[in-house]
């Protein structure tokens, strides 16, 4: 096996990537990766290890991060003081993250391929002068690395799936308990006849509308410096990375939006990317409907089965049938000595 860094996903065919990115997730396909390259606060590189034929085993992006707006991703806010990692390995965004490798490897060749992974991202880390960090793990990711590291992995989250069995909307609310399926079913009636209009459109035909939205929403939960413009901003650029990926389900009370819900079909899951609404809109049920309902049918009709709801309000997401699970850090502290 051979591990290299290079500078540019445009170096690896997306074909080649997407074989091992897409059982793994949305944040670290090819698409939103090449989109995340002309973010300025961190520099990229991406550490592969590759058979004696050429083929690519194991994977993950790495981040030199010079400046991290995401409360959540800097390790001051989330990990022990000690502790400043300024690499970030796997997926940046999103707080959903593992090793990528390839499907089908038998547990010694994967396991010797994680190791020759970790020693290439802590070669990149130190050539900066740096330790390196891996965020928002998921269970299995967090099983595989953890013996490759001396600390234990560090509990930062947990994280919501909800699974869509069947082949329509009626046959998830069907396998919840009778009390949640009375419920959402009032939920889903109140809000259809609240006279809004539903569309579903691309995200390049609404960010400017979603971005104010969402900056109301950011601002509502402390996150002061996410005006308008930053949000606004944010979601043109990922309308312009993604394309035809980025879906929005949005509600209209006449011209206005009151409320949206961003999400793409990656893989096997749906995945909710953001969510924002009016909050003083008297519509009944406005976000249930756009974070759960309205984006389970769309995923029905797309053939995914799952929806991934992400962290928080986990006891809402609980009481529509998510399945929960942790999200851990590992890190790799200062060495001692020479390792």
């Amino acid at each position: 096996m051979i591990a290299s860094t290079i500078e540019s996903l445009h170096e690896v065919p997306v074909a080649e990537w997407e074989h091992l990115a897409r059982p793994a997730g949305l944040y670290l396909s090819h698409r939103w990766l090449a989109g995340e390259e002309k973010d300025p606060t961190a520099t990229r590189a991406y550490a592969l290890v590759r058979d004696l034929d050429g083929a690519l085993l194991a994977a993950a992006p790495l981040s030199l991060v010079h400046e991290e707006p995401n409360d959540s991703y800097q390790p001051e806010t989330v990990l022990p003081p000690h502790l400043r990692p300024r690499v970030i390995a796997g997926a940046r965004r999103g707080y959903h993250n593992t090793p990528l490798t390839a499907p089908g490897l038998d547990p010694g060749r994967r396991d010797a391929c994680l190791t020759r992974l970790r020693d290439a991202v802590r070669r990149f880390a130190e050539h900066h002068g740096t330790t390196h960090w891996w965020p928002y793990l998921t269970t299995g990711a967090t099983a595989l690395l953890a013996p490759l590291y001396p600390d234990p992995a560090l509990h930062l989250e947990d994280d919501a799936l909800i699974p869509l069995p069947g082949t329509g909307i009626d046959d998830y609310v069907s396998c919840l308990r009778r009390q949640r399926r009375s419920g959402i079913r009032s939920e889903r009636r109140d809000f259809a006849a609240s006279g809004l209009e539903v569309r579903r459109q691309s995200l390049a035909d609404c960010f400017e509308d979603a971005g104010f939205l969402l900056a109301g929403h950011q601002q509502d939960h402390g996150h002061d410096r996410d005006g308008v413009d930053a949000m606004t901003g944010l979601l043109e650029r990922q309308a312009m990375a993604m394309g035809g990926e980025a879906r929005v389900i949005a509600a209209y009370d006449g011209h206005r939006m009151i409320g949206f819900c961003l999400y793409y079909h990656y893989g096997s899951t749906t995945w909710i990317r953001a969510s924002a609404h009016d909050r003083h809109h008297p519509a009944p049920h406005l976000y249930f409907n756009l974070t759960y309902y309205l984006p389970i049918e769309d995923a029905y009709v797309h053939g995914t089965t799952a929806l991934h709801v992400g962290m928080g309000t986990i006891r809402a997401k609980r009481l529509r049938g998510a399945a929960v699970s942790g999200l851990h850090a590992l890190v790799d502290p200062p060495p001692a000595g020479p390792r």
